[in-house]
């Protein structure tokens, strides 16, 4: 981005919106244009340094913008994504890119069709360890993988109870952390496919936990483990090579302090997203990949027996997705 100047909104200013904003206001390059969100409360820190709106549409078209970054929650992603596109404004969404599956292919089909870069920010794709790692498997030939993704999901919610609505969320753990999990196994494997799925369910019908097989367009199978009602946080990807050795990345080491890890990720996400722009009209990323892989575990959940580990050898989903 360098020489670049772009103004930038940001729609929805709830727990991860920081991030962002702390992002904005380090980086060379970036001026914060506008705040959107339908809470007073949210907007009043803002009130006095930045203009405020309470509709996203409203925002669009009384300010200048160049770029939007949306953090609402998950059921109105495509709504807001949609406008800002429509208007050619290049959009940072953060995941999963949509609700459901349908409404992700609308909005790249859109982008596409409108020229305008669609990005979906996986934001650990940018920690500092599992990039050290990423370097190590370079030239090396991987056997498994494994991505696990546990923690207290109250713990990390703040204010935003909608992560706790399946209405709003889309789903539980596999909605939320899905995304960023399967975005990891990825960023090492490239496309993938689903094998196998078990996912467990509260006594309100939430999946809090799940174990996801894959398997690399080479063949190499992977894991990912997901929790939302582990005590504490561990967050890591573990890889195997052909030798027997074994590598690890823990996301949250050398990152005192909770959530600290976030504050460089986000600023890679940013990095990247004026990439993307530089980069218009395609749509580079994970995100559609991501959701597809969402979406097939919930679909392959209900065609399981009761308590039963889904097969999926006959017809295994690939999620190739727009990378």
């Amino acid at each position: 981005m360098t020489g670049a100047h772009r103004r930038v909104a940001v729609v929805g200013l709830g727990a991860i919106s920081k991030y962002y904003l702390h992002s904005i206001d380090r980086l060379p390059g970036w001026e914060l244009a506008a705040v959107c969100d339908v809470r007073e409360s949210a907007l009043a820190p803002h009130v006095d340094r930045t203009p405020c709106f309470q509709d996203h549409r409203t925002m669009l078209q009384e300010s200048d913008v160049d770029a939007v970054i949306v953090t609402v929650p998950n059921d109105v992603h495509v709504s807001v994504c949609a406008d800002a596109l429509r208007m050619r404004i290049p959009v940072c969404v953060e995941k999963p890119l949509a609700f459901s599956l349908g409404e992700g292919l609308d909005l790249v089909r859109l982008s596409r069709a409108a020229g305008v870069p669609l990005f979906t920010a996986f934001h650990r794709r940018y920690n500092d360890n599992v990039l050290n790692l990423l370097r190590q498997t370079r030239h090396r030939d991987i056997t498994s993988l494994r991505v696990r993704y546990l923690e207290l999901i109250e713990e990390h919610i703040g204010d935003d109870t909608w992560y706790l609505d399946p209405q709003r969320c889309g789903g539980g753990c596999v909605a939320d952390n899905g995304p960023n999990a399967f975005d990891l196994v990825r960023l090492f494997l490239g496309d993938l496919e689903l094998m196998r799925t078990n996912v467990a369910r509260d006594a309100g019908g939430t999946d809090r936990q799940a174990v996801i097989e894959l398997r690399s367009a080479a063949g190499v199978p992977a894991t990912v483990e997901l929790d939302w009602s582990h005590p504490g946080e561990t967050k890591d990807v573990a890889v195997l090579f052909s030798d027997g050795t074994r590598l690890a990345a823990d996301m949250l080491a050398g990152h005192d302090g909770f959530k600290s890890s976030l504050w460089h990720e986000y600023s890679g996400i940013l990095g990247d997203f004026a990439d993307a722009i530089t980069a218009a009209p395609t749509t580079t990323d994970g995100g559609l990949a991501a959701l597809e892989l969402v979406d097939a575990t919930y679909r392959a959940e209900l065609r399981a027996p009761a308590g039963k580990p889904v097969e999926r050898a006959d017809a295994a989903v690939s999620a190739g997705g727009d990378k």
